[in-house]
Order: C-alpha cells, then sequence, then structure tokens
C-alpha cells in the first residue's frame, strides 16, 4: 500500500508539469493577438508604437519557451500574472469564484450518489421489477440528454408551471445558506443528471455481479440479515467500479460546470472562462485551466489511492 502510493503521488507531479506544458503552447500557438484585439476593442486610433508596448507588456515578444519558463516559475507560487483584460491579478478574480465552483460540483456530485446508488442496489436486488424497468429507463433517458438542456428544461418548466425563479443575483453561502442553496440546487440537479443515470447503470451492473457470488449464498446461510449481506459483504465489495465511476464523473462535473454556470448566472470559474476566452485573456484562460486540471488529477489520485485502501490485493504494475 504504501510503494503503491508513493509511486501515484510520483507520477502526479510530471503529469501536472505536462498539463501545464500543453496548456501554455496551445495558447501561444492559436490565431490571434491579444494585444491587438484589447487596442481594437478600445475607442480611438493607435499605432504601431501603441501595439508594440503593449506586446512587450503582455510578455508576447518574447520565445514561447522564455514565456514559458517565466509563467510556470510564477505559477509554482500561485502567481498567475495579471489578466489582460480585467487589469487585476488572475487570482484575485479567481480566489473568490473557484469555491462557487467546488461548491456547484459538490453539491452535484453528493446529489448523484445519494440518489443512483440506493436505485442501483434496488434494481439489482429485484431485477426486471417495476423498479427495474423504472431505473433502466430513467438511465437511458439520463445519459441521452445534455445537461445544458436539461438546465434550460427546468428554467421552461419553473417559469411556465410556477411562475417561479431562484434569486438571479448571487448570495454567498456563508452569508445566506438558505438563498445560497437555493440559487445552487437547480444547478447542481442539471449537473448531476447525466451523472446520477450512469452510477445508477454501473451500480445495478456491479450489485448483480456480486449477488451471484458464492460468498454471498453463504453470508445469508450463516443467518445474516438481508441489509447486512447487500450492505456490508455486497456493496463494500461492487464499490470499486462505483468509485471509478463516481471519480470520473466528479472530474467531469468542472467541464460541465462551464454551462451550468452560464445558463443559471453563477459567477463561477466556468463563467469566467468563457468571458476570458471572447478577450483573448490568456493569463486567465490558462490558469483557469491549469487549476480545474489539477482539481481532475487530484481527484484522480485519490480514487486510485481509495483503491488500494478497499482492496490490499491492488498493486502498482
Amino acid at each position: 500500500m504504501r510503494q503503491y502510493a508513493i509511486k501515484r503521488v510520483a507520477l502526479f507531479v510530471p503529469t501536472v508539469l505536462l498539463l501545464t506544458i500543453i496548456v501554455f503552447v496551445l495558447m501561444s500557438v492559436i490565431p490571434g493577438d491579444p494585444a491587438l484585439a484589447v487596442l481594437s476593442d478600445g475607442e480611438g486610433s493607435y499605432t504601431q508604437q501603441d501595439l508594440d508596448k503593449l506586446r512587450h507588456e503582455f510578455g508576447t515578444d518574447r520565445s514561447i519557451p522564455v514565456q514559458y519558463l517565466d509563467w510556470v516559475s510564477s505559477a509554482m507560487k500561485g502567481d498567475f500574472g495579471d489578466s489582460w483584460w480585467f487589469g487585476a491579478p488572475v487570482m484575485t478574480e479567481l480566489k473568490t469564484r473557484l469555491p462557487r465552483t467546488l461548491e456547484l460540483a459538490v453539491l452535484a456530485i453528493v446529489l448523484a450518489v445519494v440518489l443512483s446508488v440506493p436505485l442501483g442496489i434496488l434494481s439489482a436486488i429485484k431485477p426486471d421489477g417495476w423498479l427495474d424497468h423504472v431505473a433502466r429507463v430513467f438511465s437511458i433517458v439520463g445519459v441521452s440528454i445534455p445537461n445544458f438542456l436539461f438546465a434550460v428544461l427546468i428554467i421552461l418548466f419553473l417559469v411556465r408551471m410556477f411562475g417561479w425563479l431562484p434569486p438571479l443575483g448571487y448570495v454567498e453561502l456563508w452569508n445566506d445558506p438558505g438563498t445560497n442553496l437555493k440559487q445552487m440546487a437547480f444547478p447542481a440537479l442539471a449537473l448531476a443528471l447525466y451523472d446520477m443515470a450512469f452510477i445508477a447503470r454501473v451500480t445495478r451492473s456491479s450489485m448483480m455481479e456480486i449477488l451471484r457470488e458464492d460468498y454471498m449464498r453463504t453470508a445469508r446461510a450463516k443467518g445474516l440479515a438481508e441489509n447486512v449481506v447487500v450492505i456490508r459483504h455486497g456493496l463494500k465489495n461492487a464499490a470499486l467500479p462505483i468509485l471509478t465511476m463516481t471519480g470520473w464523473q466528479f472530474g467531469r462535473l468542472f467541464e460541465g460546470a462551464v454551462i451550468i454556470e452560464t445558463i443559471f448566472l453563477i459567477p463561477g470559474m466556468g463563467r469566467i472562462l468563457i468571458e476570458a476566452v471572447f478577450q483573448f485573456d490568456f493569463p486567465m484562460i490558462q490558469a483557469v485551466i491549469v487549476i480545474i486540471g489539477t482539481g481532475i488529477l487530484v481527484i484522480n489520485l485519490g480514487v486510485d489511492l481509495l483503491y488500494a485502501w478497499l482492496d490490499p490485493r491492488i498493486r502498482y504494475a
């Protein structure tokens, strides 16, 4: 277990470094001149001297390797530079937005797991029953509807049926938890639909395989209660596939948050990423992608370490 954990953590560092290289190089070679975009958006004309001066301020007049080394050395200290569009340090803009996106993702994955795992277990215990048919229909519908379409349908349903929408002015969780949860409930539901359907399917298939094992019949023959057999012996051994999908889906939630935050007007990292893309704000784009990418890598690392804790037979090979 210890050797496995050390090797997984050691692999994490070069993976993050590779992520920064890919993000920076892609941002540097895509068409478009940020300095030209900023000057063109302003009022009045500009000269070639103004353009050269702004390129020098942005640092885009240097070679890509020099730009990267300067950027990554600062990023390792938590400094992603200044936003070219907002005119402020990137982390100043992101430090208030990161908790909002994290809250949305956590609410969505908790909602998905709490609803889907029991549904998958009950569906596996009584296959071909009415609940199993309902669960399978729900799974097919859930994986077929994109989360952005489901978000729009939620808004239309609330407006048409109840004439009600959650408050649009965002309220921080620590200022007013009740209002904040009202604002985040429907975005979390829209973000969690696909995850609920997928995790329910994985839970059902994994549990059905485990319920056929000999040790499950042995546990029942010993006189153990059915809930003990299913939860302690069944769910524990079926947990690895469920954990795999939950970790993967949790990472996907950060991607889906980009669209959901825009639809529900949540001022998180996804929404500022959209704004930065339209404004050619490369430092902001790079920071958001690196932070989200690193978060996904941390989640994957945590899942790998949980593998070894749940199943001691797992080794690094």
